[in-house]
């Protein structure tokens, strides 16, 4: 039973979740919820249960797409990642994909019992999910480029609380980062990916420059990011730099580690320049628990 259990938390990726949260947080904050809401402890209930269901909701949606991505891989993962959940046996295909797409309904369930926009916006990201897990990773551009997307969707999953999709700019944040990662994800298995790692570094610094660029659009003074982006980029590009100078499966797979899970720190910086110090700092707190995480649950 232990066992089984293990395998089902294995299919969730529970250390990438907490990044899934982050956008969300990322996302109200960026939306333009007032500077007393997001102080945590003066808050109505309602406006609790709202972000409680939103956070609750992008989780069970990336849940569910990497439980549906190892339920489209299984061919592949059973020659080259046997001792995966499924292909190892613990948790039978067919329980795999009820799971998944399970998890998947209960999120877009969820973010329409907040409003509309944010279940409108929950489908739309279920539709992408899918179209990545069954379609699109197969390709080397447009796969990265979807999966992108679906992280852009899920940070406007937070800015559709408002019930606008205004601030959908910062949206390509995510998309070109995770685009990025994804691009260098292609060489985890056989390495001998130094052209897709360079430009990999290269967007990783437009990013860089673009939020702050659209974080000058706020009051927030550039002292209090800059502490966020200087973490954020020593966080993704040591890691690159030693996968490019030692072009290996290992370090490959150590930088996209270090990028997925410095997502938390890439939505503090953007959610600093719209609410407060404080804010920025709760999603921050979601990178110690994603790193704890990591140590015992693969990220990819």
């Amino acid at each position: 039973m232990q066992k089984k259990l293990k395998g089902y938390l294995q299919l969730c990726r529970p250390a990438n979740l907490p990044t899934a949260a982050a956008d969300v947080l990322a996302g109200l904050a960026i939306a333009g919820i007032s500077t007393s809401r997001a102080v945590f402890w003066d808050v109505d209930f309602k406006f609790s249960l709202d972000v409680v269901l939103l956070v609750l909701a992008s989780v069970l949606l990336y849940a569910g797409g990497v439980v549906m991505n190892d339920v489209f891989d299984v061919a592949i993962d059973t020659t080259e990642r046997p001792e995966r959940p499924i292909p190892s046996g613990v948790v039978p295909l067919s329980h795999a994909k009820f799971f998944g797409l399970l998890l998947l309904v209960l999120g877009i369930l969820g973010a329409y019992a907040v409003n509309n926009y944010t279940g409108i916006t929950a489908g739309l990201l279920a539709l992408a999910i899918l179209s990545y897990d069954k379609y699109a990773k197969h390709h080397s551009f447009f796969g990265p480029l979807n999966m992108g997307i679906c992280r852009g969707i899920n940070l406007l999953l937070g800015i559709a609380y408002l019930q606008s999709w205004e601030q959908w700019p910062y949206c390509l944040v995510p998309i070109i980062f995770i685009f990025a990662i994804t691009m260098i994800s292609q060489g985890e298995v056989h390495g001998k990916n130094k052209g897709n790692i360079l430009l990999a570094g290269i967007l990783y610094v437009f990013v860089v420059f673009y939020v702050s660029l659209m974080n000058q659009q706020t009051a927030m003074p550039f002292l209090y990011q800059l502490p966020f982006l200087v973490l954020f980029a020593g966080m993704v590009l040591l890691p690159l730099y030693r996968a490019y100078k030692d072009n290996v499966p290992l370090n490959i797979k150590k930088a996209v580690k270090a990028g997925v899970i410095s997502i938390v720190v890439l939505d503090a910086a953007m959610a600093v320049a719209h609410v407060n110090l404080g804010y920025a700092l709760g999603i921050l707190l979601f990178l110690p628990l994603s790193i704890a995480l990591a140590k015992i649950f693969a990220v990819t």
